[in-house]
């Protein structure tokens, strides 16, 4: 069987409450400092995960880079793939 995360790679995210200018009031997730993806980009995962845990949680998820028709690059993870909680 094939490996349904191969063109994607495992990336450490936390999440954030959308208090920032340009960003609703919901959680939302980036990658963590040393990760290779700058920090200020978007993640777009769970919405169950997103709420399920404390804003400043950490995961480990499978994720690919993306933009959609030409903006702003973002990672991307399917909402129903397995991640892991990381503990600091």
């Amino acid at each position: 069987m094939a490996n349904p995360w191969g063109s994607y790679k495992q990336v450490i995210i936390e999440t954030y409450s959308g208090l920032k200018p340009g960003k609703s009031t919901r959680i939302h997730a980036r990658p963590i400092a040393g990760q290779p993806y700058p920090e200020d980009w978007d993640v777009e995962c769970s919405r169950k995960m997103r709420k399920d845990f404390p804003v400043g949680t950490r995961f480990r998820i499978y994720a690919k880079e993306t933009n959609r028709e030409g903006g702003k690059p973002f990672l991307y993870t399917h909402y129903s793939w397995p991640f892991e909680v990381v503990e600091d």
